[in-house]
């Protein structure tokens, strides 16, 4: 039987504003037309996928294209939309660069929402968010998920404690001898029935956290410590290897892969 996507092939993706339905017609701004004119070299009548996070995956042809606009129309549905892990990544900000890979591999990761977090041996004290979110948007186009994770603005450790929304699970990653392996934690998780349960995992600053913060997470309910094994982890290489075991212990790395245009 033939592939559905190699009838359905698709030059790029893009995330839009707005609202995706047979016959609407997407108008891009001066960025996206120079990208898909000038970058891709495509020509009037070239197929590409839109979404929006909210109505699934639409095809689209593009209709018109000239020097800083461009417009798409939107033909069918080529995937509706479908239920994502509710999984937050809470990290202490570190330099540019790395900060930058960390929100594009939580976003391929399936992070729902990206929350920096000022600690007490944070060494950054200013977040460019807007960077961020366009780089979490080209990590969502290119890894095929239907949604953007949004980038919350840097929020203290403190208040962030003060307004934790109780049914949230927390998974601190923290280099505590008394913290189980990451494995054993979330496998209990797992047996307790929370799976299914929202959740957030929390990485520190270089430095670690400070005794106070500990404290004060160990006051929070629903929030479980765990070790990320025997070797000292850079907080992106944290926050990825985190993310990973959530993914293969709880979330939907545990079904089976579901492609554009396949059943």
């Amino acid at each position: 039987m033939a592939d559905d996507r190699t009838q359905d092939k698709v030059a790029t993706r893009l995330h839009v504003e707005e609202d995706l339905a047979a016959g609407q017609v997407v108008g891009l701004d001066h960025g996206r037309a120079h990208f898909l004119r000038t970058v891709l070299r495509l020509q009037v009548g070239a197929r590409v996928a839109l979404f929006n996070g909210r109505d699934g995956e639409w095809s689209a042809a593009l209709e018109g294209l000239g020097k800083g606009w461009a417009s798409l129309a939107v033909a069918e549905q080529r995937r509706p939309q479908s239920p994502e892990p509710d999984l937050w990544l809470l990290f202490a900000p570190i330099k540019r660069g790395r900060i930058d890979f960390l929100v594009e591999k939580a976003t391929e990761l399936g992070c729902s929402e990206l929350h920096p977090v000022m600690t007490r041996f944070t060494a950054m004290d200013r977040v460019n968010t807007d960077r961020l979110t366009a780089n979490a948007r080209e990590a969502a186009e290119q890894s095929e998920r239907l949604s953007v994770p949004p980038v919350q603005a840097p929020i203290a450790l403190g208040k962030l404690i003060d307004t934790w929304p109780q049914e949230r699970q927390l998974l601190v990653c923290a280099e505590r001898r008394d913290a189980p392996p990451i494995a054993e934690s979330l496998a209990a998780a797992q047996a307790e029935g929370l799976g299914q349960a929202p959740w957030a995992v929390l990485i520190g600053p270089e430095g670690g956290f400070a005794d106070h913060e500990f404290t004060a997470l160990e006051r929070l309910p629903g929030t479980r410590f765990a070790g990320l094994g025997h070797r000292i982890l850079r907080s992106d290489t944290a926050g990825v290897a985190a993310l990973a075991c959530w993914q293969a212990l709880l979330g939907d790395w545990q079904e089976r892969r579901t492609l554009p245009g396949k059943d």
